[in-house]
C-alpha cells in the first residue's frame, strides 16, 4: 500500500515537469514548421533571464503578482471552490492601495506604506466575500458570480478613478515616496529593472498559505469543508461561514498581487479598458503548481521567464512573441491532460516491473 501511494506521490509531481517538457517540445516543433531556429530562440530565453541582470529582475519582477493570483487561485481550488474572480480582486485591491497611499500622503512611511498594503488586501478581501456570501446564503455558484464581479470590478474602478483620482494621462496621480515599493537598490542591481521589496510580500504570502492550510485547525476544517461539505456538515462545522471565509482569503491574496503593481511596478493605476490578464494567468499558474504553495512559486517564475524571455526571442531568434503565449498555453493543455499522463506513467512502470 505505501510502495502505491509512493507511485502515486512521484506521477503527481512528474505531471508538471513533463507538461513543461512537453509544451516547450511542441513549441519547439511549431518554430521548425514555420522556419525558426527553436535552439536559438530557448538559449536567448535563458541567457536573458540568468545572465542579464535587467531581464533577470523583470522577470523576478512579473512573478509577484503572478505568484499571489496563483496563490488566490489555488487556496479556493484547496478549499473546494472555484475564484475566477481573482482578476477583479486584482484591479481593487490596485486601486485602493494606491487611493490609500495618495489620500494619507501626509503620513510617514512606516504608516503609509503596511497601510496601503493592508488596504490593497482589504479591498480584494471584500470583493471576494460577495461572491462567498451570495453562495453561502442563496447557493449562487461561484464561478457566475465571481465572473461577473469582475467585470463589476473592471468599471467601478475606471468611474472611479475618471471622478475622483484623475490627472493627465489616463491615470492616477503618481503615489508618493512614502508608500512605495520601488527600490534604488534592487534596480542598480539589475541594471535598471523595476524590481521592488514586494518579492517579500509574495515570499511571506506563500509561507502563509502553507500555514494556514496544513498547521491551524480552522485550515484543516477549510480544506475538510471543500473535500466534502455533507460530511464536513455532520461533523459539526459550519459550511457556510467556511465557504465565505475561503473566497474571503482568497480576495486578499488577490489584492495583494494588485497593491503591488500599484505600489511598486507603477506607482500609480490607469484607467483599464480591458481586464490586466495576471489573474486569469493566476489560474494557470495554481494548475501547473498543482495548488501547493510551493509549486505556485515556481509556475509563477517560469511564466514570467517566458513572458519576459519572449522579448528577447523575438530580438535574437526572429521569434514573435505570441509564440510564447501558444507554448504557454500548450502546458496548461498538458497539465489538462493529467489522466492521459498518468496512465501513460504507469503503463511503464508496470512494463518496468515486468
Amino acid at each position: 500500500m505505501s510502495n502505491l501511494l509512493k507511485k502515486v506521490n512521484w506521477m503527481t509531481l512528474l505531471i508538471p515537469v513533463i507538461s513543461v517538457i512537453l509544451g516547450l517540445l511542441c513549441g519547439a516543433v511549431i518554430m521548425l514548421a514555420i522556419g525558426y531556429n527553436p535552439v536559438l530562440a530557448y538559449q536567448s530565453i535563458v541567457e536573458s533571464i540568468f545572465l542579464q541582470p535587467y531581464y533577470g529582475g523583470e522577470t523576478i519582477r512579473a512573478m509577484i503578482p503572478l505568484v499571489l493570483a496563483g496563490l488566490a487561485v489555488a487556496f479556493s481550488f484547496r478549499t473546494g471552490l472555484f475564484n475566477i474572480g481573482v482578476e477583479g480582486q486584482l484591479m481593487v485591491g490596485w486601486l485602493a492601495s494606491v487611493a490609500c497611499a495618495i489620500c494619507l500622503g501626509h503620513l510617514p512611511k512606516i504608516i503609509l506604506l503596511p497601510l496601503s498594503i493592508i488596504a490593497g488586501g482589504a479591498a480584494g478581501a471584500l470583493w471576494g466575500f460577495v461572491p462567498g456570501f451570495l453562495k453561502a446564503r442563496f447557493k449562487v455558484h461561484e464561478v457566475i458570480s465571481t465572473i461577473m464581479m469582475n467585470y463589476v470590478a473592471l468599471y467601478t474602478t475606471a468611474y472611479i478613478i475618471k471622478n475622483f483620482l484623475y490627472t493627465e494621462g489616463e491615470r492616477t496621480p503618481t503615489i508618493p515616496s512614502a508608500a512605495s515599493l520601488a527600490s534604488p537598490f534592487l534596480a542598480n542591481l539589475t541594471q535598471g529593472s523595476r524590481l521592488h521589496w514586494g518579492i517579500i510580500v509574495a515570499i511571506i504570502a506563500v509561507f502563509a498559505m502553507w500555514f494556514l492550510l496544513w498547521k491551524t485547525t480552522k485550515g484543516y476544517e477549510l480544506r475538510s469543508v471543500g473535500f466534502s461539505p455533507d460530511a464536513s456538515n455532520s461533523a459539526g462545522m459550519n459550511v457556510a461561514r467556511n465557504v465565505m471565509l475561503s473566497l474571503t482569503i482568497s480576495g486578499i491574496f488577490a489584492g495583494l498581487a494588485g497593491a503591488m503593481e500599484g505600489l511598486g511596478t507603477y506607482q500609480y493605476m490607469t484607467i483599464n479598458s480591458a481586464f490586466t490578464g495576471i489573474g486569469f494567468n493566476g489560474i494557470a499558474v495554481a494548475l501547473l503548481g498543482l495548488n501547493t504553495p510551493i509549486g505556485v512559486l515556481l509556475a509563477g517564475a517560469l511564466f514570467a521567464g517566458l513572458q519576459n524571455g519572449g522579448l528577447t526571442m523575438q530580438a535574437n531568434a526572429g521569434v514573435p512573441v505570441e509564440l510564447v503565449n501558444i507554448i504557454i498555453a500548450l502546458i496548461i493543455f498538458f497539465v489538462g491532460s493529467s489522466y492521459a499522463i498518468k496512465w501513460i506513467l504507469s503503463r511503464f512502470s508496470r512494463k518496468g516491473q515486468k
